[in-house]
């Protein structure tokens, strides 16, 4: 099944090129209406009590007809790109706000998010849904295709899609399923192969959904019936100590990926040069972009890479995004069963340094995206996980990782493994601060993604006296 869904994939990106000449060097957000925030990544809104099989990672909706291109300049693609995009105009015009502003992001989403479908998603849905999935798929028609947002992602579409209730699937084809559509790919079209391959993998290892369906635009997954979790749910010690074991494990499998360490500084050295050529043509976009600017990013980078080269942490397979929307709760467990959860959305999965996954997982304690007014998140430094929580988390992943081995001294293992996370958390907040930086330049999902920046800037900030 791996291989062929590199071939598939692989021969469908080459003949279609995602509608662009050279799949390195363009990036394009397909049309396509408001998803719900939920970083993953974005995943967030009330809908997202109802859940699905996978969301984005944050990391949110999206305005109809709106294309953006990320060119990168040949003659020095390490260096990064730079972003020829065009405006991305709400869905209402702005108003003046209190300050005067003629665009004022808070004044445009006074309503909140919107909820519909719109028709070209539609119809491109039904037609994935009835060539990938066939059987009973291919007996309905349009007008009975049933589809409805969920609780999307900071950077993909989510959908659920579903045969009508009084039609039944004729073999094993799915009565419904997730459609993820693609949002900004700001790590190229190779990741994008890579996940994939990766989702197909750890599918066939029922460590993920399963995979029905992969095109250029997205691909379609099983939807699984359970909820994702909450960001209060984090401090739960039952489910703490339950996504230790599933980190741990996750760190413990061997993939066929490339398994040097380059993601972490590969990925924040590229957005650093993506942001350089970055203009913002609303006034509330460029005075927060403005305010970014002078904490002298690429002085603090250097000071962060220096860190965080005096500080072990071994590679290994890591999530890179295990944050609440990303973890499933199953349906028709029992609340004292084991396993009751599940990893989801891997699009930033990778080999990394171990403290990130741990550093990440500790920040998004703080951030609840599902809030459903502008910014569509928010978020309570003091939720970050005590000295006692962490603790707790780090015993039961030495535990299942078997990371106590061979120590005398189990109490160093346990503090030089949060050393390790509090200080690869500066990484994770500088990672997704430059991260969202970028989508608020290009994603058309409904989300304060330069509010979102300043906020994990003056998070990063604040770790930073205590842990540099």
């Amino acid at each position: 099944m791996i291989l062929s869904v590199i071939t598939s994939l692989s021969v469908r990106l080459s003949a279609r090129s995602l509608s662009l000449p050279v799949l390195r060097s363009t990036l394009v957000t397909h049309p396509h209406p408001t998803t719900h925030f939920n970083r993953q990544h974005v995943t967030m809104q009330s809908s997202r009590h109802t859940t699905v099989s996978g969301g984005a990672s944050l990391k949110p909706g999206a305005t109809r007809g709106i294309s953006s291109t990320l060119t990168t300049d040949n003659t020095s693609p390490a260096l990064g790109a730079r972003l020829a995009i065009n405006d991305i105009q709400r869905r209402t015009p702005s108003p003046r706000g209190a300050n005067g502003d003629d665009d004022s992001e808070a004044e445009s989403y006074r309503d909140g998010r919107r909820d519909e479908v719109d028709r070209d998603t539609r119809g491109r849905a039904f037609a994935w849904c009835r060539d990938f999935l066939s059987g009973s798929w291919k007996t309905i028609s349009e007008q009975d295709f049933q589809i409805s947002i969920v609780s999307g992602g900071l950077s993909n579409l989510l959908y659920k899609c579903s045969l009508p209730e009084h039609v039944r699937p004729v073999a094993d084809e799915p009565a419904r399923v997730l459609l993820r559509i693609y949002g900004a790919i700001l790590q190229g079209v190779d990741s994008l192969v890579l996940e994939s391959v990766m989702f197909a993998i750890l599918a066939e290892r029922t460590l993920g959904p399963r995979l029905f369906g992969i095109f250029p635009e997205g691909r379609l997954e099983q939807y699984i019936p359970s909820k994702r979790l909450r960001t209060d749910q984090l401090a739960i010690p039952e489910l703490s100590s339950e996504i230790a074991m599933k980190m741990a494990r996750f760190h413990g499998m061997k993939m066929p990926f490339n398994k040097e360490p380059k993601w972490l500084f590969g990925t924040i050295d590229r957005y650093m040069e993506q942001i350089k050529t970055l203009k913002f043509v609303r006034d509330a976009h460029i005075k927060k972009f403005n305010k970014l600017m002078k904490y002298d990013l690429p002085n603090e980078l250097d000071n962060l890479r220096s860190l965080l080269a005096a500080t072990h942490s071994p590679v290994v397979f890591c999530h890179n995004d295990v944050q609440e929307g990303n973890i499933l709760m199953l349906d028709g467990r029992q609340a004292d069963a084991p396993e009751k959860l599940m990893l989801i959305d891997f699009e930033y999965s990778s080999y990394n340094y171990r403290g990130f996954d741990f550093g990440n997982h500790f920040c998004e304690w703080m951030y609840d995206y599902t809030y459903d007014q502008w910014p569509f998140y928010k978020a309570n430094l003091d939720h970050y996980p005590t000295r006692e929580q962490q603790l707790h988390f780090i015993r039961h992943y030495l535990k299942e990782s078997g990371g106590y081995a061979g120590r005398e001294n189990h109490l160093q293992a346990e503090e030089e493994l949060m050393l390790e996370a509090n200080r690869y958390a500066l990484a994770s907040h500088f990672f997704w601060g430059l991260w969202s930086i970028i989508q608020a330049r290009i994603s058309t999902i409904e989300f304060g993604y330069m509010d979102y920046a300043l906020c994990r800037f003056d998070a990063y900030f604040k770790q930073k006296k205590l842990f540099a």
